[in-house]
């Protein structure tokens, strides 16, 4: 373990955590001050019910609210212009977001709007918001993003067809509502991907090089409940007991990545989802296992301890060798779990690359990646996940 003499830990956010602590939504609107809500989701939250549990608790408290679900698969900043409009002409003080990333994201993002001025575009960027927002209670119901703790919002801009992040610890909601009750309709291709966008936040968070004792105790708590429960909630999807280790996780990896950054699996994933529909947590897993293989000279004990979480029996291998297993485990699970695509399959070719390794480079995770990093470095890892035939894509899924 690195023990470093000087570091900042912080995290503004309260955590509710238990089943069927959505019930309780109404106290938590109460002890905020809000006395309008505006529950920012989605149309998939809205048709499975889940918005309809969270009225039940403000109807019973007498507290108003207005429902905004124009939230698609991705968070965009023409989603958060309308839902900050909606809420304005409706008098809404709080903000309840419910869903994946997408409406955390969005819901935290307006929640800055009801209370600075300008535009959401005026503060793309690290730590650019004036001010605090409006309180924002985030209700995940996936296990994946941690959105419901960060400072982040990775917002699309439809009209450059880029992917923006703000970043500021105003973004963070105050309160993170997590109830895995919500989480066991996830069906099982979302828990997969959901479930490796937490492991890399845990991963690359661990073993970057911003990382301190409080995010790397985070981290390894993160990696081992999903290396315990992400198989089993991806084919047991009604096993409460996995899908509260997979929210838990999540959360957990969330507090730890929001202090440390990242790592060049999300440098490349920005890119990579914007231009080519990745879903995030996939292009993420498809990244990790090659991200991994290039970073294990900057970090081997750490690689060695992640192949120790994962099952890995390193007692007779030296440090290198068990630093190498964590890449096998690792692409193992992914094989699990279902996840075998590759670049090539979404239709990523070396033209691209140039495009792609541009917008990456300028990331904020790369500086704090394990190895220094060139562009040359980042076109390579693309080019190992870009399989131009069978032989070769189940060759590469093998090592």
């Amino acid at each position: 373990m690195m023990t470093l003499t000087n570091f900042r830990y912080e995290v503004p956010t309260a955590i509710e955590f238990g089943r069927g602590y959505v019930n309780k939504l109404n106290e938590h609107v109460l002890k905020l001050g809000g006395t309008k809500v505006l529950i920012v989701g989605d149309p998939g939250v809205l048709h499975a019910g889940i918005v309809q549990r969270l009225e039940a608790p403000l109807e019973t408290a007498g507290i108003p609210y207005t429902i905004f679900t124009e939230v698609g698969m991705e968070a965009t900043i023409e989603s958060v212009d309308s839902g900050t409009e909606l809420a304005k002409e409706n008098g809404c003080d709080l903000v309840v977001g419910v869903g994946g990333g997408s409406a955390l994201d969005t819901a935290k993002a307006i929640g800055l709007m009801l209370k600075n001025p300008g535009n959401i575009r005026d503060y793309i960027g690290i730590d650019l918001v004036p001010g605090p927002g409006a309180p924002v209670i985030a209700i995940p119901t996936t296990a994946g993003t941690g959105s419901e703790m960060t400072r982040f919002s990775v917002l699309s801009d439809k009209t450059a067809q880029a992917k923006l992040s703000v970043g500021s610890m105003y973004n963070c909601p105050a309160l993170a509502l997590c109830d895995p009750e919500l989480t066991i309709t996830l069906p099982p291709h979302l828990t997969a991907s959901t479930g490796m966008d937490a492991l890399t936040h845990a991963l690359e968070s661990y073993v970057n090089k911003a990382t301190q004792p409080i995010s790397e105790a985070l981290s390894i708590q993160a990696m081992t409940l999903i290396a315990k429960s992400l198989r089993l909630a991806v084919v047991q999807g009604e096993n409460i007991e996995a899908r509260h280790d997979m929210l838990l996780a999540s959360t957990i990896a969330a507090m730890a990545f929001n202090t440390t950054r990242l790592g060049l699996a999300h440098a490349l994933a920005m890119p990579l989802g914007a231009y080519f529909k990745i879903p995030h947590g996939v292009v993420n897993a498809i990244l990790l296992p090659e991200v991994m293989k290039f970073n294990i000279i900057g970090n081997q004990h750490k690689f060695a301890e992640i192949a120790r979480i994962f099952g890995e029996n390193t007692d007779s291998l030296s440090v290198r060798e068990a630093a190498e297993r964590s890449v096998s485990a690792i692409r193992q699970l992914n094989k699990d779990i279902g996840i075998t695509q590759t670049l090539s399959d979404y239709g990523v070719t070396e033209e691209h690359l140039d495009l792609i390794v541009d917008e990456a480079i300028l990331s904020g995770n790369v500086p704090v990646n394990p190895v220094k990093t060139t562009k040359e470095d980042l076109k390579n890892i693309c080019r190992a996940l870009m399989v131009p035939n069978v032989k070769e894509k189940v060759l590469i899924n093998n090592l």
